[in-house]
This record gives structure tokens, C-alpha cells and sequence, in this order.
């Protein structure tokens, strides 16, 4: 652990030991560590024998939490569950099932866990993953599941009613500000969108046996005249046709978006072009190269959610934050997408 994380881990042990229910916020920067600290507060919740409920703003992110939590709690007598739209109605009935019975100790699900018929024989402790992204009525009942047991917030950018709550000692707060051991920092550029400069960087490292993630958040063509994904699949499929391309984005069949993130999560293919799908949730350390097209169309917090996919191995990483070869270097979208470069 770094000193930081060992830090928030003793403070989380002991606000979780008080009479007085838990109320804390994880910041940290992408990659520095959140989840590691969440799962120490999961697994101290879950050896007293009460259970644990893991919130997370999307499928994906989910289903990622699900493996990582499966992994580290193997060698122990708890069940860990994951409660999505992955999961058929039988399955998801019968986890409901075994959820109110007390034999699942760890649940991890999207807002699907705040649904009137899921029911805890013994919740312990809520552990809510990027706070900020749930919307008002998640909200109002993380407010009520604060007065009665433990509630940690994670977030690499909270929003500045979370973070205006923690500075004034409403809520307490944890800061992950030092990188765990190794991490390099993610070289960003921010470029006009280049067919050459694709190429040459997506060869670069395909030729070190890496993968790379294409952001491109059109899933049709739009009234600016953008590509549709399909369209960009295209596109890079000229660019590169060496590369294996994979599509995946929020509109497509739940099955087929599954099938289509565990042929990459494998390397079955080489380029994961997608939507925002990809924001929270997938972190696969061969991934240390990522293009965000048409970044001015972002904002910050979103950009710095989507560069922090790549950096989990201590490899060089890339970030190319692209916009459009007509878009004026002097407009305000350009401007936030450099002011990224800066931290």
C-alpha cells in the first residue's frame, strides 16, 4: 500500500468500529488505488458477518467489480454476487432470494440494487462507486442509508456539493493523492484528428503487444454531419488493417455487448472502439494507449475519467485527445481539452 491508502484504511477501520454510522468520501485519481481501499472495507464488514452492498454507476463497472472482489476473496468462506442486466431473471431471482437469506455476503449491482424487492437480512456497510454519476432519487436514498449504517463514497472527480459537504466536515474525507508503486504518467496530446498519426501510434503498440481503446460517442450520424461508429469502424479499419476491431456501445444487445468486451478482455481483438461505455469500469492493464475523438464535445471530468483507462501496467501510456481539422484552435472546447494536459 502507499502511505495514502494505509492512511484511509485505518481511518475507514475505525470510523466502521464507531457507534456512530460511517460517512466518508474516497478521492483519488484514476488507478490510485480506490477500489483496493474499498475492498479492505468490504471484507472487514463481511468477516464480522454482515453484508456488503458495492453501487455502481454502470454494467460494465459492475461486472468489472465482480471479478476483481471474486478474485481477492477466493481464499475466504464469503459468496460474492453480481446483480445486473448481464444476468438472466432466473439467476437474478434467485440471487434476490439468497441476498434476503443471508447467504450472499457481498452484492455488487447498479441501481438495480435500490429496487423495492431487494432485500438484506443484515447490510452493514454501502460501498457507492462515482457518487456523482447517479441521478436525483439514487440520491435521496443514499441521504436515508446514511442514518442507519456505513456509507463509503468513491470518486475520482466528486462533484462540488459532495466535495463542499466534506470541507465543511459534514462528511469525512480521504485523499489518495501519492501513485501506487511504478505508475508512469500518461503521456496526453491533444491533436487535430490525423489518419498518419492514428496509424503510427496504434502500430506502436500493437508492436509492444498492447491494446487501445477508441472513444467515439456517435452512435449515429448527427446533425454536425459526425461519423456514425460504424462508420469510424470503417475508418480505422482503412487506417489499420492490421488491427482487429471491435464495436461496442450502450444501444446494442445486451449479449452481444458482452460477447463483444470478453473477446477484447481476452485479446481476441486489438481496438475496442466504443461510446462512453468504457468511462467507468473497464481497466485492463494491456490497454496503455487510448484516442478520445472529438474531445472538445467532452468535459473535463469526463476526459480525465477516460484517460485514466489506460496506466494500470508500469509501461510508457498514451492519451490523444482529437478534435475535428475544422475546429478552430481558439475555441472554448479546445481550450478545456489542453488545460487537461496540464495536470
Amino acid at each position: 500500500e502507499t502511505d495514502d491508502q494505509s492512511s484511509a484504511i485505518d481511518s475507514i477501520k475505525t470510523d466502521m468500529q464507531s457507534p456512530v454510522p460511517m460517512d466518508r468520501l474516497l478521492c483519488g485519481d484514476v488507478g490510485f488505488g480506490k477500489t483496493e481501499v474499498a475492498m479492505r472495507a468490504a471484507f472487514k464488514c463481511c468477516m464480522a458477518g454482515r453484508q456488503c452492498a458495492v453501487l455502481a454507476p454502470t454494467t460494465l463497472l459492475v461486472e468489472q467489480h465482480g471479478r476483481t472482489f471474486r478474485e481477492r476473496f477466493a481464499e475466504y468462506p464469503l459468496r460474492v454476487d453480481v446483480l445486473s442486466r448481464f444476468r438472466p431473471p432466473l439467476e437474478q431471482s434467485r440471487i434476490l432470494h439468497d441476498l434476503a437469506d443471508g447467504k450472499i455476503d457481498c452484492i455488487i449491482g447498479t441501481h438495480r440494487l435500490l429496487s423495492k424487492d431487494v432485500h438484506f437480512k443484515d447490510l452493514g456497510l454501502a460501498i457507492i462507486d462515482e457518487e456523482q454519476r447517479f441521478g436525483v432519487v439514487q440520491e435521496e436514498f443514499f441521504k436515508r442509508l446514511r442514518t442507519q449504517i456505513d456509507v463509503l463514497s468513491l470518486s475520482a472527480t466528486p462533484i462540488p456539493r459532495t466535495m463542499h459537504l466534506a470541507l465543511l466536515g459534514l462528511r469525512d474525507i480521504s485523499n489518495l493523492a501519492e501513485p501506487p508503486e511504478a505508475r508512469l504518467p500518461i503521456q496526453t496530446r491533444v491533436a487535430r484528428y490525423s489518419r498518419d498519426l492514428i496509424r503510427r501510434a496504434v502500430l506502436r503498440e500493437l508492436n509492444r503487444g498492447g491494446q487501445i481503446f477508441f472513444v467515439h460517442n456517435r452512435i449515429r450520424r448527427d446533425k454536425a454531419n459526425r461519423a456514425s461508429i460504424k462508420e469510424m469502424a470503417f475508418e480505422l479499419k482503412t487506417i489499420v488493417p492490421e488491427a482487429r476491431i471491435v464495436v461496442g456501445h450502450g444501444k446494442m444487445d445486451k449479449d452481444e455487448l458482452e460477447d463483444v468486451t470478453l473477446k477484447f478482455l481476452s485479446g481476441g481483438a486489438d481496438i475496442f472502439l466504443s461510446t462512453t461505455i468504457i468511462e467507468s469500469g473497464i481497466d485492463i492493464p494491456n490497454v496503455n494507449t487510448i484516442f478520445i475523438n472529438h474531445a472538445d464535445m467532452f468535459g473535463l471530468a469526463q476526459l480525465h475519467q477516460l484517460r485514466g483507462r489506460v496506466g494500470r501496467l508500469n509501461r510508457r501510456q498514451y492519451a490523444y485527445l482529437l478534435f475535428s481539422p475544422d475546429v478552430a484552435l481558439f475555441t472554448q472546447g479546445v481550450r478545456k481539452v489542453t488545460a487537461i494536459t496540464q495536470n
